[in-house]
This record gives structure tokens, sequence and C-alpha cells, in this order.
């Protein structure tokens, strides 16, 4: 049994027990999408090109040439697509080139959390391996620099990195107070990358937006307009978004030419359970409850919720449930042999 008939049969099943069907409200099908891809750039530094081809990458998708366009052209950009669409590379390509023709340039990449940023310093490390020797130009070389960075290593990033990751917290209390021991740095950056900008709202989003505004008066201090490159998830007001954060004029590319798969959309209201106080089952017990069926025909899935304490009684109850082990927690806080 393939895994989309599964899929379907499960779906189907829900849709015709009375004890599920009434508590679906709204359910959607998104049909497959065939990629639409963009032209390779003609300026796009030779190493670079054969990096991508070595890696079976022989056209890129239309948003990340979209993107490499734009941001080439020194406009500011938003990138709202699709989860696993591409949106590191749409980033990665212009400022690698521009960092290669340069040798002096610089590069800023903010993430939420540190987690996020060490999967990208692993991702773009992994490039630069293959990058750095047939490049024909100074090798560039990519560090994190956070709360867990040893200070023995953190002068010698500032001298030598040319792309350095980071988050909203260390660059607030790190790097900006201390501005003028990375004045080369600051005098030469040239790409701000601001990682799931969607993220960024309320008091946290209010405190980014005054970070990024002290970031560019110290940039203009040294002589720098570095151009900024923004991803975020598919949400209503991407450009109007960034325009907040950035406070300048932002260039929106939100046409996905990724391929995605075949997609159903359920949303799904858990039961009253006590009519005259309006009480509905809690939404963790519900989300066990149909995990039980996904997990019995074999599917993988994901269970977001928003909180530690919430994965860790989700993990116990659904391992209770189905008696596995094959369900497994991943949250921030986990110790590392864990």
């Amino acid at each position: 049994m393939t895994p989309n008939s599964s899929l379907e049969q499960i779906l189907s099943r829900w849709q015709n027990e009375p004890g599920i069907t009434a508590n679906i409200v709204e359910t959607r099908e998104i049909p497959a999408r065939e990629a639409v891809f963009g032209e390779m750039p003609e300026d796009l530094h030779p190493g670079l090109r054969h990096v991508l081809q070595s890696s079976g990458i022989a056209r890129i998708y239309s948003h990340q040439a979209a993107a490499f366009e734009a941001a080439s052209a020194g406009l500011n950009v938003v990138m709202s697509t699709g989860t696993a669409s591409g949106k590191s590379l749409g980033y990665q390509l212009p400022v690698l080139n521009t960092l290669l023709n340069d040798p002096s340039a610089r590069a800023l990449f903010l993430f939420p959390t540190k987690a996020l940023g060490n999967d990208q310093v692993r991702s773009i490390t992994e490039l630069l391996r293959s990058l750095n020797p047939i490049s024909g130009t100074a090798p560039i070389h990519a560090a994190a620099y956070d709360g867990d960075t040893p200070a023995s290593q953190r002068s010698s990033i500032r001298a030598q990195a040319r792309i350095l990751l980071t988050n909203p917290d260390m660059l607030h209390i790190g790097i900006l107070p201390h501005h003028t021991n990375w004045a080369e740095f600051f005098r030469n950056l040239r790409y701000v990358v601001i990682d799931e900008i969607h993220i960024y709202r309320g008091v946290f989003g209010a405190h980014l937006a005054n970070l990024i505004r002290r970031l560019k008066r110290i940039c203009q201090f040294y002589g720098a307009f570095p151009i900024f490159i923004m991803t975020s998830a598919t949400i209503s007001n991407p450009r109007e978004h960034a325009e907040h954060l950035v406070e300048s004029p932002v260039t929106l590319i939100d046409q996905d030419g990724s391929p995605a798969g075949r997609r159903f959309f359920l949303i799904y209201n858990p039961p009253v359970i006590h009519p005259d106080l309006g009480l509905r089952r809690s939404a963790a017990a519900e989300s066990v409850r149909l995990a039980q069926d996904l997990w019995a025909a074999k599917m993988q899935t994901l269970i977001f919720v928003r909180s530690r304490r919430a994965v860790e009684i989700l993990l116990r109850d659904l391992r209770d449930k189905t008696n596995s082990n094959d369900v497994q927690g991943y949250r921030s806080g986990y110790l590392p042999q864990e």
C-alpha cells in the first residue's frame, strides 16, 4: 500500500466517522504543482556555477532567480514561499556571488534561534568546502557567533569570517555595543539576511526593528549601506511586514517556483463537551486521537505545539497509546546526550 493510498483511506474514514467528521470545519485539496525554473544568472561566478552543477543543480527555481536578480540590482528583497522551497539558496547565491567578486565584502545572517543558525552553518560550510578550492579568489569563511562561541575563538572570527551567522540577542548584546572591534566587518558589510521574519511580531518584532535601526546607523557611520534579504513563511502581508522591520522599500517575491505534491488541508475544531459553558475537549487530546490513526497506518507525522511542556505531555500520551518508541520528541532544551 502506498503512502498516498494510506492517507486517502485515513481521510475517507475520518470524513465518514461521525465523531470526527462533525469536528472538521473545513477541508481543502491543494493540487500538485510542477516546478517553474528561471534562467541561471549570466553573471554568476564560474566557481559557483560549477559547484551547483556538480551538486546536480543545473537550473534554479524562478523565485531563486528573481531573488538573485533583485538583490544583485541593489534592491531589498523578501521571499515568501513555501516550506522547503529553496529560500536558503535564494539568498546564498547573491551573497556568495558578491563575496567571490569582491574579496573585502562581508555578509551578516540573522536567525531567530541558535538551532536555525547552526543548521545554516552546516549547510553553507559544506557549500564553501566545495567552492573555496576552485573559486580562484580569497577563501570565504563562515562562522557562527553566539553565546556558545568560545571566547578563545571570537577574535579570529571577527578577523576572518566573511559570513557571520548570529541571532538578534547576540547582535544586541555582543556585537553592536562593541562595533569598534568590528569596524572592518561593518565597513564592508554588503548583505544582511534575516530569516523567518514572520516570527518577529509583537514585542519581539519591535525589539528586532529597533535593533535594525541601530545596525543601519552603525553601518552608515562606517560608510556601508547593506542590502537586506529576508525570508518568510506564506503570510498575508510579507512586504508590509518586511518594510516595517527594515524601514526601507522591499521587493516582494512570492511566486513559488518549487514543485509540490498534492496536499490536503483540514481545520479541526475539538468537540464541545460542556455546551452550557462552551467548553471543548483539549486540542492535545484530539491530536493524540488523530495521531494514533496516522501511526497505525505508518504515516510519517509531525505534530507542532507551542511549548516544551506540551511536547513532553503529547510524547508521553502517544507512547502510552501506541506502546512504541517510534514516537519521538524534539524540542529546545534537550541536553547534547539526548
